[in-house]
């Protein structure tokens, strides 16, 4: 009986007065976010350049100001605002947004670790769970990688505790590219060796300081030749191999090599071996 006297206290009275308050805090609520919504939208994509992106960014912003304001009137009619009713509200408050939030914790903690071991930094070319580019900035929360694509992608710092960050130049100049032939089973493998390496030694990208290596591994298909070698700019990379594959097929071509008819399963470890690369 105490208990139901307790909660009894916690909320008020809900007569009818109150009931029609709340039926039209909440359709001026739904009113004010269509209209904000679709006024904003049309008058963003009537605008150009940053202005417009800068009124796409005040959509969720105006709703969650108008739910915060439509909260703000609806809880002194439903709770009595006294303070310990306050404080038992907070406290549940608390507590959702704080179960609700741990993944973002986890984040900022991940980010403060990340500040310290430095799996990444900016200018790192970094794997994370199929994320591959350059780091461009490290948060409290995120890092901010750019792909190949140009497509931005934040990346939350808790992928630091379950998942393995793979860092191609980690701080450095330096960054392996992999260049890939996969060859019919009959030729010279000495000759097509030396040029394959002929090939690397005579780009315009390549870093010199760093070795060149010609990897061959036998396959029941052919052969499958590996150029590895380092690109003088981590940024060059994708230049770098292009520079390498093309020239080395017209090469391989002239000498009347010929290429690896593949099987539908070689395909799969075309594509691991090229993952394991980086």
């Amino acid at each position: 009986m105490d208990e139901q006297q307790k909660y009894a206290r916690l909320f008020n009275d809900i007569d009818s007065q109150a009931l029609i308050t709340l039926g039209v805090v909440l359709l001026s609520t739904i009113v004010l976010i269509i209209v904000s919504q679709r006024g904003l939208n049309w008058l963003a994509t009537r605008m150009h350049g940053q202005v417009r992106f800068r009124i796409f960014a005040l959509v969720p912003l105006t709703r969650l100001f108008i739910l915060i304001t439509a909260l703000a009137i609806v809880v002194p009619i439903i709770i009595e605002p006294s303070l310990r009713n306050m404080v038992t509200l907070l406290g549940a408050l608390g507590l959702a947004i704080g179960f609700a939030m741990k993944d973002y914790v986890s984040s900022l903690i991940a980010g403060v670790v990340s500040a310290i071991e430095l799996p990444y930094r900016p200018g790192d070319w970094v794997n994370i769970e199929g994320t591959y580019g350059e780091v461009k900035h490290v948060g409290l929360r995120t890092v901010d990688i750019q792909t190949p694509d140009d497509d931005l992608v934040a990346v939350p710092h808790l992928k630091l505790w379950d998942h393995a960050i793979y860092n191609a130049n980690n701080g450095g100049t330096s960054l392996q590219c992999v260049a890939s032939f996969y060859l019919h089973p009959e030729h010279e493998a000495g000759w097509v060796r030396k040029a394959l390496r002929d090939v690397a030694l005579t780009s315009a990208y390549l870093k010199f300081d760093k070795p060149i290596i010609v990897v061959a591994e036998e396959k029941p298909w052919g052969t499958h030749y590996r150029i590895r070698a380092y690109p003088v700019d981590p940024r060059q990379q994708f230049l770098f191999i292009t520079d390498l594959t093309v020239r080395g097929k017209t090469v391989l071509s002239a000498a009347g090599v010929q290429s690896a008819m593949l099987p539908p399963d070689a395909a799969l470890d075309a594509r691991n071996a090229a993952e394991s690369s980086y």
